[in-house]
């Protein structure tokens, strides 16, 4: 258990110490660093399993989002906790993320059956160069094969083609990957209902969340997908707004306006963090297999692991609170719905991604990981940023977004 520190008694002092020194100091069963993971007993409950769609294996319905996995300790807690499902890309601290999951597999051998891992064919165009990432991926991630491969941020249904088809079977008859996927963080809807029809796509990572639950298109999407047998993957549960930095301390939500306090109080009374509410918002759809939340302590893992044991369920008082608040905040979310964007600015298609990694920068903390991003975009177009007319977008957005204002953000922050 949380070392003598309960749900309940942790909530009833949160309103006297705050939320976030409350956080900053409550940690799982302490694991011995030098000890094989192996070796040490876990004395958790182990988390609830989800079928990943048609692929016939089971996954824990929370996984790791491992995007700041840079040391030994989170992991050994993850796994000690079995939140053995890990999910990491080449992109991810340039390489740490992978090589400390290396690290982590050569000094628990045993391991390595027990663990799912994802990762990601990040910044590729052609299947030459997918496969020249796969192979630096398994050197760095110290293993034979990958559970789960995807093509990274995939936009584009045509992408999805007959010779990638080709490469995926080929890629599986060789044992280096077990299941194929692709992760989505802009165009969700149609990329979905795309990779539906295919019949060939084992599991997605896709931007999901209590704002994006609102979308009708995406209901269908995702609908879609779980008839087809796709494995859903949620990523993004939390869904922090772009300028999420000003309401987070500790990795948790603060309360900074009259809708952050709304929130906030309400489930303080059904005895959770808004953070918890969000992860069992999107795990009470059925249709997803698993929610990849991040975590760069112990304490938040350990938030994060009781959200998934604790039996609490989301009433429609519940559900109706996150739609108000999502409703009354999304003018500081970009939803991904990035083809209103492209045509809206013809000379101009990184919009959505320039929120993505203002995103990264801001309520993630990812500085380094938003700026080499940012730097990817074709520095013709950096020097044009803040000489566009983004009016007709921003009458366009769904969201509300003032977009102008942000690209100047992420200028200033970004370039």
């Amino acid at each position: 258990m949380y070392d003598k520190f309960s749900r309940r008694s942790f909530l009833k002092t949160i309103g006297a110490a705050g939320i976030g020194s409350i956080l900053a100091g409550l940690k799982l069963k302490a694991a011995e660093p030098n000890k094989p993971a192996e070796e040490q007993k876990s004395q958790m409950p182990q988390l609830p399993k989800r079928k990943l769609g048609k692929t016939g294996v089971e996954v824990p319905c929370l996984s790791f989002g491992a995007n700041k996995a840079d040391n030994q300790v989170i992991l050994i807690n993850a796994y000690k906790n079995g939140v053995i499902c890990w999910d990491t890309a080449p992109s991810y601290l340039n390489g740490i993320s992978e090589e400390q999951i290396g690290k982590f597999i050569s000094r628990n051998p045993l391991s390595r059956k027990k663990l799912f891992i994802a990762t990601k064919a990040s910044g590729t165009k052609t299947v030459a160069e997918i496969e020249e990432k796969l192979a630096a991926s398994l050197k760095r991630l110290n293993t034979d094969y990958i559970d789960l491969y995807h093509v990274h941020g995939s936009a584009d249904p045509a992408r999805l083609s007959d010779e990638l088809k080709k490469w995926v079977e080929g890629a599986k008859k060789r044992g280096l990957i077990k299941f194929f996927g692709f992760s989505t963080h802009k165009n969700m809807a149609q990329v979905l209902t795309a990779a539906s029809k295919l019949g060939w796509v084992d599991a997605i990572l896709v931007m999901y969340n209590f704002r994006l639950m609102q979308d009708a298109e995406m209901q269908k999407a995702i609908d879609a997908c779980h008839k087809a047998g796709i494995g859903l993957i949620a990523m993004k549960v939390v869904a922090l707004s772009v300028e999420g930095l000003k309401q987070m301390k500790d990795g948790r939500q603060v309360e900074t306006t009259e809708e952050d306090k709304k929130v906030i109080s309400h489930f303080m009374q059904r005895w959770l963090t808004v953070e918890q509410a969000r992860i069992k918002a999107v795990l009470q759809d059925e249709r997803i297999s698993c929610a990849c939340v991040g975590a760069n302590n112990t304490g938040i893992l350990a938030s994060n692991v009781e959200a998934v044991l604790d039996n609490t369920k989301l009433t429609e008082a519940d559900f109706d609170m996150l739609k108000k608040y999502a409703q009354a905040t999304c003018s500081g979310y970009c939803a991904g719905c990035a083809h209103i964007c492209d045509a809206a600015i013809a000379e101009m298609s990184y919009t959505s991604d320039i929120m993505r990694f203002l995103m990264y920068h801001n309520s993630y903390g990812d500085k380094n990981r938003a700026k080499e991003m940012f730097r990817q975009i074709p520095q013709a177009i950096r020097n044009r940023l803040l000489t566009i007319d983004y009016s007709i977008a921003e009458a366009r957005c769904p969201q509300q977004l003032p977009i102008a204002k942000f690209i100047a953000q992420a200028v200033a922050k970004l370039a």
